[in-house]
């Protein structure tokens, strides 16, 4: 498939994979995306997972007819991308191996690729490479979302190869919208590193900037400004629509029938968008997305071992380790004879940046009442009002 005249997309469609990263449900499976670049010096950008290696061989093979690649471009190493670096270099023995300091360290850990100190082509910020008709520019991007982490600027066309940046699940012959998949990576791969995504995002605005290629997902050829505000957004942790996530872990059910009493309360009062979501059941990635999503979040969940429910842990755990913040909380917690979810949730949600809490958190003694109702009308005002 060409990506222009001289740029061949070489990767390969996986709609067999059941787990991303052995925790990610893809319904859609996942591409793993690389390029080559044709001139006087071929360059292959990026190899494959190892699940495609057969068929990306056999692409690159067809792209290349009877010429050879000089130069093999690593913008990240994590194995969906970087397993067959070992395999490309054995086969073509001349071919030079293009990284950054940090990539070769890690190279090293992945593979053994003799003459490596004589092939490897280390390069830093702003470092231009000549192949002919085109040059490529790089761009460090640490930490987005390994250290090693690099980006490509091909000058001629004005292509950014992003690496891992602007990527989403689903193979390339899936219809559907970019954002929701998108939406859905970002936040559980990438989302915890806001800063240094707001770096690169710096850095590209500096650049003309034609087309973006991903590692995952389509090429980005149009309304580029779009896809770009959206990473401005996730990154800065700012909210993206105005919404209720209604987060519950339920033991026997009386925690989610409060969960869906709030829920018909505020969209009883008008509340533009209301998400309900079950911790032990839904999915939990996608709950992560739609708390990043949106500007406000209640929490509710019942106490267990003197703790709290451990879906909800879990769910707080991740949530803090993906770097939440900038939203509005609302607390339920509910117990029979000794309450102590609420305290748990709050603790964890003190190590987050930029909270505010909903009080009083509304503790509810086993089952939805009267006096409970009342309760979730005036956190629902409260929600409503701010």
């Amino acid at each position: 498939m060409k990506i222009t005249e001289d740029i061949i997309y070489i990767g390969a469609d996986d709609k067999t994979i059941d787990l991303f990263e052995g925790q990610y449900v893809v319904p859609n499976g996942i591409s793993y995306n690389s390029y080559l670049i044709k001139d006087e010096k071929n360059v292959i950008m990026d190899t494959v997972d190892k699940r495609k290696t057969e068929e990306w061989l056999k692409n690159l093979e067809q792209a290349l007819g009877n010429k050879k690649p000089y130069y093999l471009v690593v913008s990240h190493m994590e194995p969906d991308h970087a397993y067959n670096i070992g395999e490309i270099a054995s086969k073509y023995p001349e071919m030079k191996i293009v990284g950054n300091q940090k990539t070769f360290v890690m190279l090293k850990q992945f593979f053994n690729i003799p003459n490596l100190e004589e092939r490897k082509v280390e390069v830093k910020e702003g470092t231009e490479i000549n192949i002919g008709k085109h040059t490529l520019q790089f761009f460090m991007a640490p930490m987005v979302h390994w250290p090693e982490v690099m980006v490509t600027y091909e000058k001629t066309e004005k292509i950014v190869f992003s690496a891992d940046g602007f990527g989403k699940f689903g193979t390339l012959d899936v219809e559907e919208e970019w954002i929701e998949e998108a939406r859905r990576y970002y936040f559980n791969i990438v989302g915890k590193y806001g800063a240094p995504v707001q770096a690169l995002l710096k850095k590209l605005s500096t650049l003309d900037v034609k087309m973006i290629c991903p590692l995952h997902g389509p090429v980005l050829k149009e309304n580029l400004g779009y896809y770009i505000d959206k990473y401005n957004t996730w990154s800065s942790y700012a909210p993206e629509d105005y919404g209720v996530l209604i987060a519950y872990a339920s033991i026997y059910g009386n925690t989610a029938n409060v969960a869906r009493k709030l829920a018909e309360i505020l969209e009883n009062k008008g509340a533009k968008k209301v998400v309900l979501k079950d911790l032990a059941r839904d999915d939990m990635a996608y709950v992560i997305e739609d708390a990043f999503r949106y500007d406000k979040i209640v929490l509710a969940a019942s106490s267990y071992n003197m703790g709290i429910f451990p879906p909800m842990e879990h769910f707080l755990n991740q949530l803090k380790g993906k770097n939440y913040q900038k939203r509005k909380i609302g607390i339920i917690e509910n117990g029979t004879w000794a309450p102590s979810a609420g305290k748990c949730m709050k603790d964890i949600i003190s190590n987050m940046k930029d909270i505010t809490i909903y009080e009083p958190t509304i503790t509810i003694m086993s089952t939805l009442n009267e006096e409970t109702s009342i309760k979730l009308d005036e956190l629902a005002c409260k929600i409503l009002e701010n």
